[in-house]
This record gives structure tokens, sequence and C-alpha cells, in this order.
């Protein structure tokens, strides 16, 4: 594995209705996130934060018609897309921490100029492959893997030339529980290998992690690994916006992350949905910085 790190922040809460997920790359940083990845003999670069356009308060709370803050949304995903583009160019191990998941259309959109065929591991509790007439929210962070495969809406489709940039045989999703029936759809037309949370209580998480590995590695030039912490049972990642119950337990997810480690398959990453406003004195991200630690090779001897 690259050790090489750029730590990303992407302070964005435009994919959603929660305000403070935005703090979330700080609240990491707080946690300890630096010194953890320094004392691994990583060269970590912390590079700061993305900025994000102002957050106009009564416009975000207000009921908006179609894509909520689109506008902001493309704004932040070009510079964001910029920033890990150049990460990338220099040979770096982009980490971007969040922010809500729409931030994955620009670090995605960064990181896929630098590769052929890349592809994508998604953890995370939602699929997040809708499109805006599926979407009576409207919030973009259920959207970020459609618009990435090139569907969706068109503004968010083109935030680059390259299309799609992410093809349907290169994904692999990892503990979904809360699909919407046209993501249903969707996986199923587009034969995405899916582990639901049934198949990792049925399989177990090392045989979805070796599978998914194998699945990968042979086909794809490059693996971004995209993480939400919601993926994780809400009661060990109470901090984050769309928390759905029976997720992968704690345990489970450093195990998940250290046989990816093993596997030095991953060439960049987002952490995302870390919001410390309805967080339990900051457990979410101190959470976040120990699956961190596990997937950038710490070891308990």
């Amino acid at each position: 594995m690259n050790k090489n790190i750029d730590i990303i922040g992407a302070p964005t809460a435009f994919g959603q209705k929660k305000l403070g997920v935005d703090l979330g790359p700080n609240a990491i940083r707080y946690a300890g996130v630096v010194d953890r990845l320094k004392n691994l003999g990583l060269d970590v670069e912390d590079k700061g934060n993305v900025e994000a356009p102002r957050i106009d308060v009564e416009k975000y709370n207000s009921e908006q018609q179609g894509l909520r803050n689109k506008n902001e949304i493309i704004t932040f995903s070009k510079q964001l897309s910029e920033a890990v583009s150049q990460s990338v160019n220099s040979a770096r191990f982009p980490l971007i921490l969040g922010g809500d998941h729409s931030l994955a259309i620009g670090s995605l959109s960064g990181v896929i100029r630098n590769y052929d065929n890349l592809g994508v591991i998604w953890y995370d509790a939602h699929a997040d492959l809708n499109v805006p007439e599926e979407s009576p929210s409207g919030n973009v962070h259920g959207m970020p893997l459609r618009v990435l495969m090139g569907e969706g809406d068109e503004e968010l489709v083109s935030l680059t030339d390259q299309q799609p940039k992410v093809k349907a045989e290169n994904i692999v999703l990892i503990g979904v529980r809360d699909l919407d029936e046209g993501e249903k759809q969707f996986i199923k037309k587009h034969n995405i290998k899916t582990y639901t949370m049934a198949d990792i209580d049925r399989y177990g998480i090392q045989q979805v992690i070796e599978e998914t590995v194998a699945y990968l590695k042979d086909k794809t030039d490059g693996v971004h690994l995209s993480l939400d912490v919601d993926g994780l049972d809400p009661a060990e990642t109470p901090g984050t916006g769309t928390r759905v119950l029976g997720g992968l337990t704690y345990r489970e997810s450093h195990f998940a992350l250290e046989l990816l480690h093993e596997a030095d398959l991953i060439t960049s990453m987002d952490l995302v949905e870390v919001n410390p406003l309805i967080d339990y004195r900051n457990t979410t991200a101190e959470q976040a910085v120990g699956l961190l630690g596990s997937f950038f090779g710490e070891t308990l001897l």
C-alpha cells in the first residue's frame, strides 16, 4: 500500500438535510487521525479542507424543488475533484474525510482521471443508486454511485468528460440493508455484486472480503473504497444522519479493513457521514480513526 497519505477534508452538508456533517472532517482530526497514521510510519500530509460554499441556513432548512442544493454540490464537487486528482498525480494516497456521501461524486471524479478501469467498494447501509425521479427527498447523498455510473442529473453526470466513471461490473456493495425498490431493480438489471447484511450473516465478513478482492483484483487497475460510517450498526456509530439498525459490528469492520490492508488492493478512500452534532462525545469520529488505523496496518501485536 502507498505509504504517502494526503488527508483531504470534504466539509459538505449539501447532499442531505442534517447540519453538522460538514464538521465531520475536523471531528476526525480532533480524534487524532494524523498522529494515529504517523505512528504507523506513514508519510501523512494534512491538506486541510476543500473550500465549500457558504451554507445559507434559511435556504438549507427550506423545502426545495428538485435536487437539494444542486448548485452548491456541483461547485464543491469540482473543487474536490481537482484536489483529489492532484494527490493521485503526485503518487500519493488520497484519504478523503467527509462530509456527506454526495462528496463521492467529486472524489471519484478526481480519482478516475488517473485510471482506465477503476474498481469501487461501497461499504454502506445504502446503495446510493437513486435517480431524481425516484427520490422524493431530492437528497443527493442517496445518488452518488448512480451518478458515477453515468445516470441521473445531467449536470452532475457531466462533472468531468469521462463517462461513465464507474462500470457496473467493477462495483461491490458491502453491508447494504436499506434499498429502495428502484435500487433493487437496478442492482439486479446490471448484476452489481452485492453483499447484504443477510449475506454477511450467512458467510461471514472474511469470506465476503476475500471474494470481493478476488472479484476485483485482476480486472481493475485501482480500487477506491468508499466507507460510510452508517454501514456499521448505529449502536457503534451513533453520530451519523441515516441510521439503520442491524449493521456491521465495529469488530467486523476492523477485521474487514485489516483484510483489505493485507490484500494491498485499495488505492484511494472516502470515509463519510460523521456528524458530531448528533454524536455522543465524538464517539463516531473516534471509531472512524480506529477503523483507519486497521486499514493502514495497525495490529494488536
